[in-house]
């Protein structure tokens, strides 16, 4: 069974996943799994997978069988387990509990070759409505507070394996990370009474240079602040707090702006590896004024040193306004020498 330990110093919480790699040699990098046709993830390898719980089957086909476009499973080798309780307990100053959450994994496409930014925008549109649906789920478990889904395309994100999918983990609690930027929200929104995020909008939007794309009601920008080279956020213009809520109706100009997104990317950085990551209010608190879901994409493109783990300070060698212009298609401005 997983445990979850907290760190008393910065109240993070750690998953001590006991039945993932254990000893030296499981650590030993390897590429993903680049076998077509014997994939777990393929077509016609249903029996691999555990019992699928949401599939996209457009011809009525049984579950766990040949003739989906789409199907979330849980993972095989969860980081953690939807089994038990959470049965929290102390060990002096420390605190720990059951490993109790849920992981699972969003199969994109039935093509192990496939890439999401090449769907045709109503099967994409699909998948970010699985998200949707799995969310809402998960959420009528009174055990569960948080809700991450996201993506890790190629070897340098993390990926294990080559067949295109996503995933999903459920905590039992709020992460630090998004404590933190629900806290820096507050903030701003107890001065001003306005959602930060709302006000970033409306800022980029007028000022235009670190705009990428706006349309169907929503915008991709790069921060004013990013940590990595052509780092995107995708948001909606409108407020909405949390993810599930988005109307069912939106999710297909959401899907067209993401693939375009994502194409971008792949010309013009040679298709690099990237994680995607949704950042969502949690699960109890799912209508909030002072916080806006957004997703976040970063091409990985530079290495986390010693001077970023030790400081938190991230070095980026390009600039917002000239990543913003390479995916506009434009030349980026340099200044005359």
């Amino acid at each position: 069974m997983p445990e979850l330990r907290r760190d008393p110093i910065v109240g993070r919480w750690v998953i001590i996943s006991t039945e993932r790699a254990r000893r030296p040699s499981d650590f030993t990098p390897r590429r993903p799994e680049r076998r077509e046709g014997s994939c777990p993830f393929c077509a016609g390898q249903e029996p691999r997978t555990p019992d699928e719980v949401w599939a996209l089957r457009p011809d009525g086909s049984p579950a766990n069988a040949p003739g989906w476009l789409a199907r979330v499973v849980p993972n095989k080798f969860p980081a953690l387990r939807i089994e038990n309780e959470l049965e929290r307990s102390g060990e002096g100053l420390y605190d720990r509990m059951n490993g109790v959450g849920a992981h699972e994994v969003i199969i994109e496409t039935p093509e192990h070759a496939g890439r999401i930014e090449q769907l045709p925008v109503e099967h994409l549109a699909a998948l970010l409505r699985a998200y949707r649906e799995r969310t809402l789920d998960l959420a009528k478990d009174p055990r569960l507070e948080y809700v991450m889904v996201f993506k890790n395309h190629g070897d340098l994100s993390g990926a294990s394996l080559e067949h295109p999918h996503s995933q999903l983990i459920a905590t039992p609690m709020v992460p630090l990370m998004v404590e933190e930027e629900l806290s820096g929200a507050l903030q701003h929104f107890r001065i001003k009474q306005r959602c930060i995020w709302c006000d970033i909008l409306r800022q980029e939007r007028h000022a235009g240079g670190r705009v990428v794309l706006d349309q169907g009601g929503f915008i991709a920008v790069a921060p004013f602040a990013p940590r990595f080279p052509f780092e995107t956020w995708i948001l909606p213009v409108g407020h909405h707090s949390s993810y599930e809520e988005t109307p069912v109706d939106d999710l297909l100009p959401l899907a067209s702006l993401l693939g375009e997104i994502l194409r971008r990317m792949s010309r013009t950085l040679d298709d690099p590896p990237y994680n995607l990551m949704l950042h969502n209010a949690p699960l109890r608190a799912r209508t909030l004024d002072h916080f806006h879901w957004h997703l976040e994409i970063i091409p990985k493109l530079t290495r986390v040193a010693g001077f970023e783990w030790g400081t938190g300070f991230f070095i980026n060698p390009t600039p917002p306004e000239e990543a913003a212009r390479y995916l506009r298609g434009q030349e980026p401005w340099r200044p005359v020498s």
